[in-house]
């Protein structure tokens, strides 16, 4: 009989081996975590909103920017002041006259500036970018938000993705592609969704 093999050194018994006889399974990768699992598919196109209903919302939203202007304008032209002269000279020019705008006016026009610029603001920036939805975009059923949150993008994204709009409009045909693409893009983006990563889904 021979003798049993010495124990370890430090006078410790050796471990006993696993259940089974086979060594652990490694741990998984990632520090410990399990991989993350694959991202989803794509929404198909019938899940974003309609170009048409984009365009519907859009219309609303500037009802009342051409009111308050329209009050401004008609004001300023309303109270137009009128000066005329005849000409007493041997060149038997007649009468001529000469319209002026009055102040009332010019304040008119003015103010309606301020207030359709504080409702572009307000509308486009703040009641949009914290809810997703502006007033138009409210009636019709729809809001924007991020393609990769799908929460609405805070109130200085949303006022700069409307700016873009604005910038585009200095381009008659660049703005017109803009808000066309809807048309026939995948996921209904105008431009300025691509540039902004931003989508329009129904509520």
């Amino acid at each position: 009989m021979t003798d049993p093999p010495p124990p370890p050194p430090g006078n410790y018994p050796p471990p006993p081996p696993p259940p089974g006889g086979y060594p652990p399974p490694p741990p998984p990768p990632g520090g410990g975590y399990p991989p993350p699992a694959p991202a989803g598919p794509a929404l198909p196109t019938e899940a974003y909103t309609p170009w048409l209903t984009r365009v519907l919302a859009w219309l609303i939203d500037f009802i009342p920017i051409f009111i308050v202007e329209g009050i401004g304008w008609a004001i300023l032209l309303g109270t137009q002041q009128t000066a005329c002269i005849t000409d007493t000279s041997g060149y038997n020019v007649g009468e001529f006259c000469a319209s002026a705008s009055s102040t009332i006016g010019q304040v008119s026009v003015g103010i309606a500036a301020i207030i359709a610029i504080a409702y572009v603001v307000w509308n486009f920036g703040y009641r949009q970018g914290t809810t997703g939805s502006s007033i138009g975009k409210s009636i019709m059923k729809f809001k924007v938000v991020s393609e990769n949150t799908g929460q609405p993008i805070g109130f200085g994204m949303s006022f700069v993705r409307e700016l873009l709009y604005w910038v585009a409009s200095a381009c008659g045909v660049l703005w017109l592609i803009a808000v066309l693409f809807p048309l026939w893009d995948p996921k209904r983006q105008t431009l300025a969704d691509k540039i902004m990563t931003t989508i329009c889904l129904p509520i």
